[in-house]
């Protein structure tokens, strides 16, 4: 069985990873502060800042590591050409999530996956440097996986909202900004997918429509009937602007390519399963 290791295994993204693969796979994790992790004997403790993630992968020996990592950022740098390295020399495959930030400074159109990137943000520079690092491996050494909002019931972005409307604080939404997005579910789907398959490359893993900023977040409260919500709409500028990563060369099955209705359904169903 293919062993799996995911850095940032207790993050949102990394958990539910965790919980889709590990049912398929021999799949180890990563985790930092999270307590809940330490009986765990598929979670290893790690601290990208302060420990050798070589010592991970001697335990591990994996076949494909996954990055969801988060934290200090030229300690994130450092630790991804660490992981560069190991896959150049061993048997490994390595898999980044990315974002859509990396294309934060083109406003005027959706980005798809060979499209040069370009960001005035601090976070999308970070995440373009490691690309660039990561693409100097073979190509069927590695896949990127850029990724626009990630919704779902537990995910930060939702609590978030959540804390906002209990506190009778705004909203900030952007009325010009055109998205997409994905959720915790659907983006599993579509990552496992991609393992099951072999595939490498650059996949942009969002939904296959564009929303509003302002729209999307108004749709979801109305979703989960969230009342009194006060929203502050914002606007950076007079004109539309896009921040969405849409696939084109690298198209996935038209079932992992979901609708921004699907996205809102996922955290409606999540919502009343829970309840």
């Amino acid at each position: 069985m293919k062993r799996i290791l995911i850095l940032g295994g207790s993050g949102f993204i990394g958990n539910a990873l965790y919980r889709e693969l590990s049912p398929y796979y021999s799949t180890y994790a990563t985790y930092y502060a999270s307590k809940q992790f330490k009986k765990n004997q598929h979670f290893y403790h790690f601290d990208h800042t302060q420990e050798d993630v070589n010592e991970v992968l001697k335990k591990v020996k994996p076949k494909l590591i996954i990055s969801a990592v988060r934290g200090a950022f030229d300690h994130q740098i450092d630790l991804h050409k660490q992981l560069v390295e190991h896959c150049k020399y061993f048997d490994c495959r390595l898999m980044f999530l990315s974002s859509s930030n990396v294309y934060d400074a083109f406003h005027n159109f959706p980005s798809y996956e060979f499209d040069k990137t370009l960001s005035e943000s601090v976070y999308g520079r970070l995440k373009i440097k490691i690309e660039n690092d990561i693409m100097r491996l073979s190509p069927s050494k590695y896949v990127i996986a850029r990724l626009p909002m990630v919704f779902g019931l537990h995910s930060p972005r939702v609590k978030e909202m959540q804390e906002k409307i209990e506190q009778n604080e705004p909203i900030e939404v952007f009325p010009n900004t055109i998205i997409n997005l994905n959720s915790d579910r659907k983006l599993c789907q579509q990552i496992h997918y991609i393992i099951n398959q072999k595939l490498s490359g650059i996949f942009h893993l969002g939904t296959k429509d564009l929303i509003t900023h302002y729209d999307f977040h108004k749709r979801l409260a109305a979703k989960r009937a969230w009342n009194k919500v006060i929203f502050k709409q914002v606007y950076t500028t007079n004109d539309m602007r896009y921040i969405a990563v849409l696939p084109k060369e690298n198209k996935l099955p038209p079932h992992l390519l979901p609708s921004c209705d699907e996205i809102l359904d996922d955290s409606h169903i999540a919502l009343a399963d829970n309840e």
